[in-house]
């Protein structure tokens, strides 16, 4: 029996299917065969029509690629080209945390740190910076840092120290470096001018100025003026002042540079002097001062509790002893002031004074402050202070029924009314300074006028 052929062992296509394949052989063959002697046509310039001159003998070359591309072919093969390049991505810059720390009573950097889950370890090599070290040291409540950090890994910190400078802190690839960079201030000069109606505040507000700006003029002519009694409807001021900007941005008021005070027709005018020391005061045209040597209270009360009364029976006591001063009831820890320059003689406890005070001036006058709760630090015995400068706060220590200011004022030891005493002037503008003040004061008294006079004419105009 004769074995039938399997399907799976034989190519059953029809014959017809395999030619196409042996045909295109064929065709590449004759088309290999046929380039060549294309190429050797067109070098040689071979041609069935009319025949060329004989070119001379020189050696020709001939290019491997023998394809000519027109502008537009070449064109669209360099934007092929270029679509096939691989795409240059910029790898986007890491984006980190910021942080606004603001320092909070009881604060440390430690618990600042640990509050915002910010990375200790870099704390702590941050805080062996010497310029680091000395701001961590002096942090107070409202100080505000600013951190960048990533993950609570620090990557920088900024730091105000003050209104010229800051502290930064960056990482580096070696470790962290600190600076003090400077913060350059601009300051503008701005005049201002007011009229009273009812109040100064209201004036002031009216004019643009700031409350700071006009306590200070009021603390200006304070000597002159009390803003309280003497002050009558239509009275008006003229004030040159100082704006301090920063990076195009306005920060606060300046020092007030020369000021006028017209009260119920009297003229006071008061120009800023600065002199080597940079002590700052402020001097009449002619060089004398516009304040006493001496402030009547040296504290902001809110109602005498006590006068000077040689026939007082005591609260506590309940016997009649003399009460030789005047007793300022102030809430807990009002600043107290120096009545006027002198040097501080004595900080301490005595008997029941509590904790006291006492300023030694010019003329043998001396001054007492007593039942502080605390002492400025720059009020120590030896010290000089000025007028105005704060050497304690207000409290009760000692025999005291309530928080207050007991205020004395001795001449050669005597006790004296505070309320009623006569206070000395204060000395005029020093001999050795009184020339340069003079020519400094001038265009400053100029500028002013020109001010007033574009004032009264403003006035003049929006009242026609």
């Amino acid at each position: 029996m004769s074995r039938q052929a399997s399907p799976l062992l034989h190519d059953y296509k029809p014959s017809a299917a395999r030619k196409p394949a042996r045909s295109k052989a064929i065709q590449w063959f004759a088309v290999g065969l046929g380039m060549p002697l294309l190429g050797i046509a067109l070098v040689t310039g071979l041609s069935t029509s009319e025949p060329k001159p004989a070119l001379p003998e020189t050696p020709v070359m001939v290019a491997a690629d023998t394809s000519v591309l027109s502008v537009e072919e070449l064109d669209a093969a360099d934007i092929a080209r270029d679509a096939i390049q691989p795409e240059v991505v910029a790898e986007p810059e890491p984006i980190f945390d910021r942080l606004s720390l603001t320092v909070g009573r009881g604060d440390t950097m430690e618990k600042l740190f640990r509050r915002n889950s910010l990375d200790i370890g870099h704390l702590m090599t941050i805080a062996q910076l010497d310029e680091a070290k000395q701001r961590f040291r002096r942090i107070k409540p409202g100080d505000v840092f600013e951190v960048t950090h990533d993950a609570g890994k620090i990557i920088s910190l900024y730091s105000k120290l003050d209104l010229t400078n800051a502290l930064q802190i960056e990482r580096q690839e070696e470790g962290f470096t600190a600076e003090i960079i400077e913060r350059p201030i601009e300051i503008r000069k701005r005049h201002a001018y007011g009229v009273i109606e009812s109040s100064l505040f209201e004036s002031a507000a009216q004019a643009g100025l700031s409350d700071r700006t006009i306590m200070n003029v009021a603390g200006i002519f304070a000597w002159d003026v009390d803003f309280i009694l003497d002050i009558r409807s239509g009275d008006n001021y003229y004030v040159q002042f100082e704006e301090i900007w920063q990076d195009g941005k306005f920060v606060t008021d300046g020092e007030i540079i020369a000021a006028e005070f017209n009260n119920n027709g009297r003229e006071i005018r008061a120009i800023r002097f600065k002199d080597k020391d940079n002590v700052t005061d402020y001097f009449t045209p002619d060089g004398n001062s516009v304040r006493k040597a001496f402030i009547r209270a040296p504290v902001d009360f809110t109602r005498i509790s006590s006068n000077f009364n040689p026939n007082r029976r005591h609260p506590i006591l309940n016997t009649i002893r003399a009460h030789r001063g005047v007793d300022y009831a102030a809430p807990r820890g009002t600043p107290i002031k120096a009545a006027g320059d002198g040097k501080v003689i004595f900080r301490g406890n005595k008997s029941g004074y509590g904790k006291v005070v006492i300023v030694q001036h010019g003329g043998n006058i001396t001054t007492l402050y007593a039942h502080m709760s605390s002492f400025a630090a720059k009020a120590r015995v030896g010290s000089r202070v000025r007028q105005g400068q704060t050497i304690g706060y207000v409290g009760m220590t000692g025999l005291a029924t309530a928080n207050h200011l007991h205020y004395e004022y001795r001449i050669n030891g005597v006790h004296r009314n505070p309320r009623t005493v006569s206070l000395p002037d204060a000395e005029p503008i020093k001999a050795e300074y009184r020339q340069q003040f003079l020519t400094e004061a001038a265009p400053i008294l100029e500028e002013l006028e020109k001010f007033k006079s574009t004032q009264v004419a403003s006035i003049a105009l929006n009242t026609q």
